[in-house]
């Protein structure tokens, strides 16, 4: 039973630390020249423009930023709220509460890696200026990253979901 405990820590932590280097790092799309991301434009790595509200489609990255942030914030509280039932459960009750909030981290970064996947080709071509320097890009490994935090989060909440306290 210490094995299992340890593999779902161990995995939770992971989930964790995927959403955060997704969230913060600067690889949702690039290509030779440049890189961007929900918070910035990078053109030959000096050249770096916040995204702000003068830039068409900001609406669009805000969504994506907040529930980016938003799914960050549920796996973090998940993990605290196991970590307390792990010690006040009674034996035999399920971890329906961290399972709920980690399922809620799930969904929130489908929706924003939906939201980037949809809009990202309006974005581009609603300014001109970056468009044609970042036009042939592919997705980066932070876009890749909120994929895989998706999948872990999604297992992670069912795992949560069927556990038992046991002795």
């Amino acid at each position: 039973m210490l094995v299992l405990l340890a593999f779902i820590i161990i995995f939770h932590i992971t989930s964790a630390a995927l959403l955060f280097v997704a969230t913060i790092d600067n690889a949702w799309w690039v290509g030779e020249e440049f890189f961007a991301d929900i918070w910035r434009v990078c053109i030959n790595n000096t050249n770096c423009t916040e995204i702000n509200d003068t830039f068409t489609g900001y609406s669009m990255l805000q969504a994506v930023q907040a529930t980016m942030i938003l799914s960050t914030i549920l796996c973090c509280v998940a993990f605290l709220i196991f970590v307390l039932q792990l010690f006040r459960l009674k034996q035999g009750e399920r971890f329906v509460l961290t399972s709920i909030i980690q399922l809620m981290s799930c969904l929130c970064v489908m929706i924003a890696a939906a939201i980037y996947t949809d809009r990202r080709e309006d974005l581009h071509k609603e300014n001109p200026n970056f468009y044609r320097l970042i036009s042939d890009g592919t997705y980066g490994y932070s876009f890749i990253l909120a994929w895989v935090a998706f999948a872990f989060t999604f297992v992670s909440g069912l795992m949560y979901l069927i556990l038992r306290k046991r002795k």
